[in-house]
């Protein structure tokens, strides 16, 4: 099967939850007032990171309840295939439903089997599986056999396609970090091969366990210091950043062919019109230039256009100095040392690196500040890695955004860049 020349993909919906909003509209909000979801983490132990972003506490049944445009079959097909799962399968269940919903696929869509599913993140079940252990050394009788089905990341397929009825095409993708925007990439690659004609691509919560916050900790990715009342906090391409903080978040695109979303009659939110993926061919942790240059090169080939015309960046900018100063490299290295270079933002300062789920809910965040018309705010952005790039300040600002680069960089050297354009259908 081979592309379809011509084929254009388009964003028709969105659904978001993070420590900061519960759905697109309380995210657009928190993005304008540059709301900060960062806490003392509420597992943390003696000689354990301190800070995370954490969601507030979440009921299904209340959430459901909340989406008064669900019909009360769909509500109530959602709160009998996810209640008893973990909560990362429940917040996806709700956030996808969002996204369904404002894509108006609750109305009208295509038929089933022309509908495809992207979950994006992989080794989702640490912190369920380390929940289960108490179980099983009580006596294996006592380990749930639904177990089997939800240690595994394909619970998150299986769950959704079955709330919403989807049995076109559908998978588990993974890249670390950028595993979102992999999710992104791979539902635009389906629908560019007209395997399908509406993709529900979903960025699943990262529920970390206690060994791997502390690996990570020991690996100096996580921040350490602050206290109980002044958690440290992400502060993306700051010359005293001390690490990133641990988020948990969801985020979930509808994306279709440019044609659906006409036959559909509902609004085009942005246009995919570009992306780079591409490997570093390295197996550690330490970021490269070279291969996050090349992949914001090939999101501009591939849409037909220069630096000059990008207007913003949400940048994978996680708050550790070696990242943010490889990828401020980058980004001058693309864009060079212009006053009037794009605007650049990192999303993780507010939310927390939402890990998997983080290249899902950025391009949210992108397409929330493309059509609002601003860019949020670098909240703790006080001494700035470089300072001949456009960083936004410690306000939102007014802007107008026809052109867009997210980055996503995950371990493993998996680069990613998604270029979006507010065109409208």
């Amino acid at each position: 099967m081979t592309p379809v020349p011509g084929t254009a993909v388009v964003i028709t919906g969105t659904g978001v939850r993070t420590s900061v909003a519960e759905d697109t509209e309380s995210f657009r909000t928190a993005l304008r007032e540059g709301r900060c979801g960062t806490a003392r983490c509420s597992r943390t132990g003696p000689g354990e990171p301190a800070a995370g972003a954490e969601l507030a506490a979440f009921d299904l049944a209340a959430a459901l309840e909340r989406r008064s445009g669900l019909s009360s079959g769909l509500r109530h097909s959602a709160l009998r295939a996810a209640r008893r799962a973990p909560l990362g399968i429940q917040v996806a269940v709700v956030t996808a439903l969002e996204a369904w919903e404002s894509a108006g696929l609750g109305r009208d869509g295509p038929p089933a089997d022309r509908i495809g599913l992207v979950v994006a993140g992989s080794n989702l079940t640490g912190s369920y599986t380390e929940s289960l252990y108490p179980k099983l050394r009580a006596g294996r009788s006592y380990v749930p056999g639904r177990a089997a089905l939800h240690l595994l990341d394909t619970d998150h397929v299986g769950v959704l396609s079955q709330v919403l009825d989807i049995t076109g095409e559908g998978c588990t993708v993974g890249g670390a970090s950028a595993s979102g925007n992999v999710g992104i990439i791979t539902g635009s690659r389906l629908l560019a091969l007209r395997a399908v004609d509406v993709c529900l691509v979903v960025g699943a919560l990262s529920e970390l366990s206690t060994l791997e916050r502390q690996a990570l900790f020991n690996l100096g990715v996580i921040a350490g210091g602050g206290d109980g009342e002044n958690p440290a906090v992400c502060a993306p391409f700051d010359e005293d950043g001390g690490g990133t903080v641990p988020g948990q978040g969801c985020g979930a695109l509808v994306l279709e062919t440019r044609e659906s979303a006409r036959r559909r009659q509902v609004p085009v939110l942005a246009e995919i019109a570009g992306y780079g993926l591409a490997l570093d061919g390295n197996a550690l942790a330490d970021p490269d230039e070279n291969g996050e240059f090349r992949v914001m090169s090939a999101a501009l080939r591939m849409a037909g256009l220069s630096p000059e015309d990008i207007d913003y960046v949400n940048a994978h900018g996680t708050g550790t100095v070696l990242g943010d100063r490889t990828e401020a490299a980058a980004l001058r290295r693309l864009f060079g040392a212009r006053p009037d270079g794009p605007w650049i933002n990192a999303t993780k300062a507010l939310t927390g690196h939402c890990l998997h789920a983080a290249g899902v809910v950025e391009a949210v965040a992108t397409v929330v500040q493309m059509t609002g018309g601003f860019v949020h705010a670098n909240v703790h952005l006080r001494r700035p890695v470089d300072a001949a790039l456009r960083f936004a300040g410690r306000r939102a600002e007014p802007a107008h955004l026809a052109h867009a680069l997210s980055n996503s960089f995950g371990f493993g050297g998996v680069g990613t860049s998604v270029l979006l354009s507010a065109r409208s259908g």
